[in-house]
């Protein structure tokens, strides 16, 4: 079997409060006609098409190439590439799609779940927990509420935003956090704890926003509410200050969705710096170097939640690898405000059920595009597959 073609589309809608709803798409093609299709994305729609030509400009290296030998393949991408950032955003994103689509193939070509492909499983459902939005009101009754609500669907964990409360913060590029946001901000998090108990795991994002005096006194301020983890609560930049933050306090610090292949998570663990990583495995290099970055971490006792605001199809490769790995704690499900979040894919549906999302035993990834949902969601005039 070889490979004789690589396309790539992008799919999806900005709509408020989705977050990364529009994603890249890679599709690879054999002579033997079977199929992969991958998933990739960043984050941020404006990137989707430099995604695509990214993927596109490593077509001539897979041309012609066995489609079993993925980490070769995946190797000869990353490090072919290193001089031009290949291991680094947008890069590394678009090598990501194409390892996934590899993984796929060979599941279908062997009639295998990905999972048994790199080791098997120690669980059949992942444990899910819920991104949530309490609309505008910024009221810490609308946050408890919420929280409420998704708990009530069978959610075992959930997670808020506090980095953007609307409590009149003048200068959005000054990080450091007032007294009269601070204040708002713990009670937002009171709020929510108090609503929800302490038998619900609650996780609150920062999204790097903070400074490192506001991020110490956020993080030593919250230590009776036992948060499941304090996420990004400093740029992803200086990994240095993170660990300044960790030291400080015993609230539990998370970070990792802007860190990339194992070699930047080795960094985090030899500073000390985290308690809990969240890679994104739709964009940290694919379904082996997830498992990696797992591995990787049990080595220093360390548990895995990714990051994911994925499709059905991405959503599912991160499964596969979440159900191979020990240390696996939850894996983030950002769709709940996405009404058609459950029709862009088919699979065995419904994909989402109290909480968690069953791991398929389908060949390959076990989800596929839904060819008419996914024309009519193409992204900006995109072109669908051949």
């Amino acid at each position: 079997m070889i490979i004789k073609d690589v396309q790539a589309c992008v799919i999806g809608r900005q709509e408020q409060h989705s977050g990364g709803s529009v994603w890249t798409f890679v599709r690879i093609y054999t002579d033997e006609g079977i199929v992969g299709t991958g998933e990739c994305n960043s984050g941020a729609s404006y990137s989707g098409f430099a995604l695509k030509e990214a993927i596109l400009s490593m077509k001539p290296l897979l041309i012609g190439q066995d489609p079993f030998n993925i980490h070769m393949l995946y190797e000869k991408l990353r490090r072919g590439g290193r001089y031009g950032g290949s291991s680094h955003p947008p890069l590394i994103f678009a090598i990501t799609g194409i390892e996934n689509a590899l993984y796929d193939i060979v599941g279908k070509a062997l009639n295998v779940p990905v999972y048994k492909l790199i080791g098997g499983k120690f669980r059949d459902k992942i444990q899910l927990y819920a991104d949530c939005h309490a609309g505008e009101s910024n009221d810490p009754k609308a946050y408890g509420d919420k929280a409420q609500e998704v708990v009530a669907e069978g959610y075992g964990a959930v997670k808020f935003d506090v980095d953007s409360t609307g409590t009149g913060k003048l200068d959005r590029y000054n990080w450091t956090v007032g007294a009269k946001e601070m204040t708002h901000v713990i009670h937002l998090i009171e709020g929510i704890r108090e609503a929800i108990g302490y038998e619900v795991d609650l996780a609150i994002d920062c999204h790097g926003q903070f400074d490192l005096p506001s991020a110490i006194t956020l993080a030593k301020a919250v230590e009776p509410l036992r948060l499941m983890w304090l996420e990004e609560p400093v740029p992803a930049e200086n990994i240095d200050a993170l660990a300044q933050v960790r030291r400080s306090s015993s609230t539990i610090i998370c970070t990792g969705e802007n860190q990339y292949t194992r070699f930047e998570f080795e960094e985090l663990f030899m500073q000390h710096a985290v308690d809990i990583i969240m890679p994104d495995l739709a964009k940290a290099g694919g379904i082996a170097e997830g498992k990696r970055i797992a591995d990787l971490a049990d080595v220093h006792y360390i548990p895995i939640a990714p990051h994911n605001v994925s499709s059905p199809l991405g959503m599912m490769a991160a499964c596969h690898v979440m159900a191979s790995v020990p240390n696996f704690l939850f894996l983030e499900f950002h769709g709940r405000d996405i009404p058609w979040w459950n029709d862009l894919c088919d699979g065995d549906k419904p994909f989402i059920q109290n909480g968690t999302m069953a791991l398929s035993d389908r060949p390959g990834i076990g989800v596929e595009l839904n060819e008419k949902v996914a024309k009519s969601l193409l992204w900006n005039g995109d072109t669908y597959f051949d």
